[in-house]
């Protein structure tokens, strides 16, 4: 099983994760929806295509971009569609 946390609660719980570049993608179903907030900012990369990224809130305290997801990757990366990753301070264990 692998967790995510930040700011002492598991955001994420699944025994199901996609490791791209070191970085576990949790489905999207395993990620706690009410810690996650809309954010503005996208990146692009150059074969997994553009990423969308969510703010995390948590007990209070707010974690700008930490969390992104690839709403339509490109197909070397279709394994991680549906699937969320985070950075940022959170721990992934």
């Amino acid at each position: 099983m692998v967790e995510a946390r930040w700011n002492g609660s598991v955001i994420a719980q699944s025994d199901d994760t996609v490791v791209v570049e070191g970085n576990h993608y949790f489905p999207a179903d395993s990620v706690d929806a009410a810690v996650l907030q809309p954010s503005s900012t996208t990146t692009v990369c150059p074969w997994k295509g553009t990423a969308h990224y969510y703010n995390l809130r948590v007990n209070g305290a707010d974690n700008p971009d930490a969390a992104w997801y690839y709403p339509d990757p490109k197909a070397a990366a279709e394994e991680i569609r549906g699937r969320i990753a985070f950075w940022k301070g959170v721990t992934v264990s």
